[in-house]
Parts: structure tokens; C-alpha cells; sequence
């Protein structure tokens, strides 16, 4: 059985989604961000980042335990362990790993900084406000263009571009966006938040989750204990 340390945010739910849609088996082992958890030495040891999600497979390659961070790469494994959501052709396989990698590499962290300085930042900073949410509204406009030429992200096929995406789109409202404007985003947003697997994997630990309160989570999360060589 995979075990997954996790938490309930959108790149845990990556994973969470991934492995409903795969039906593993899995243990979804929570680590409580808010509370520093992410910087215990058993945590480490798996997730040098000190970031989640991090899985150990007792099944790896080679018929012996494996332990893999970064959601981009579990997503990866997964899709080779279970032949499923990765072409096996090679140009929508390249099709889905450049998708995959605008998810990594653009939605993930400009979405997260729109949501940050709009949600969560002490100071209302007129100037990153502006700048991550119209990134955001841009980045909804590639994608929304991609979505008037294929059914999926990456192309016909649901991939692991498509449950990379998604869940970093769930909170739409707080990124400052209106889904009313990018049709084509909605309806593919629609249809995966239809799918049964992903209804099961959104709702992993998500009862554990609490809001972001007090200035001792808000010191984990954003101050000093993020940059602290360990």
C-alpha cells in the first residue's frame, strides 16, 4: 500500500486524484502544514523541500521501496507504475509533459501568488495584487485558448496535465477571476470536477483542514521558519 503524506491543498490533491483515478490502494498520512509538521526529521528524510505531497511505494521499480517528492514527478511515477494517463505515443506524451510542466511551472506559482497577496498577506500591496492576478487572468486565457482545441489539455486524452491543473483552479474566486469569462475553462472545469474520482480524491483530508488563524500558523506558512537551513 502507497503511502502518501499529504495535506489538503492543491497540489495534495494532485495525488489524491491521481491515485481515486488509478484505484491504488493508499494510506493518506496528513501533515499538518499550518503546525509545522513539514519539518519534522521523518518528514525530511523523504521530502528534502520540506513541501508536500511525498509518497513511499513499498512496490518501487525494482521490487524494493521508493520514496518520491515534488507532485509533478509523483504524477509521473504513477502514470508509469499503472500504464494509465500518460500517452503512450510519443507526441502526446511530449503534449502532456509540456503541459504538465506550465502547470509546475506557471499555474502553480503564480495562482499561489495571486491567492497570497489577495487572502493572506498583512499588508494589502496594491502592486503584487495587480501583478499575480492579471498573471492569473492570463494564464486563464492560455489555457482557455488550449481548451477551444482539444477535449483535454494535453490533447482527446484526460492526462495527468488535466489533474495536475485542476485543482489549483478551485479557487478561482480568490485568484480574482470570473470562470463566466473563460467558457471553455468552465466547461472542462466542470466536466473533471464531475468525475467520480476526483470528488473522492478533493475530499482526502480536506475534513482536517482548518483556516489559516493566529500568528503562529501564519509564521510557518510565510515567515522565518520557511527559510531556516535544516
Amino acid at each position: 500500500m502507497i503511502e502518501v503524506y499529504s495535506w489538503a491543498t492543491p497540489n495534495g490533491h494532485k495525488i489524491h486524484v491521481m491515485l481515486e483515478e488509478c484505484g491504488l490502494a493508499y494510506r493518506a498520512i496528513p501533515v499538518d502544514i499550518g503546525a509545522g509538521e513539514q519539518f519534522t526529521p521523518e518528514f525530511l528524510a523523504i521530502s528534502p523541500n520540506n513541501k508536500i505531497p511525498a509518497i513511499v511505494d513499498p512496490d518501487g521499480p525494482d521490487g524494493k521501496p521508493i520514496s518520491l517528492f515534488e507532485s509533478g514527478a509523483i504524477l509521473l511515477y504513477l502514470a508509469a507504475k499503472t500504464g494509465r494517463f500518460l500517452p503512450a505515443d510519443l507526441r502526446g506524451r511530449y503534449a502532456t509533459l509540456e503541459w504538465l510542466m506550465f502547470q509546475t511551472g506557471s499555474i502553480g506559482p503564480m495562482l499561489g501568488q495571486a491567492h497570497h497577496f489577495r487572502m493572506y498577506a498583512p499588508e494589502k500591496i496594491a502592486y503584487a495584487i495587480d501583478r499575480y492576478s492579471n498573471e492569473a487572468k492570463r494564464l486563464y486565457g492560455v489555457l482557455d485558448t488550449r481548451l477551444g482545441k482539444s477535449a483535454f489539455v494535453a490533447g482527446e486524452e484526460y492526462t495527468i496535465a488535466d489533474i495536475a491543473i485542476f485543482p489549483w483552479l478551485r479557487s478561482w474566486q480568490n485568484q480574482g477571476i470570473d470562470l463566466d469569462e473563460f467558457p471553455r475553462v468552465k466547461a472542462w472545469f466542470d466536466g473533471i470536477a464531475a468525475r467520480p474520482a476526483v470528488m473522492r480524491g478533493v475530499e482526502v483530508l480536506a475534513g482536517l483542514r482548518k483556516p489559516i488563524q493566529g500568528d503562529k500558523a501564519r509564521e510557518v506558512l510565510f515567515g522565518a521558519m520557511q527559510y531556516r537551513r535544516r
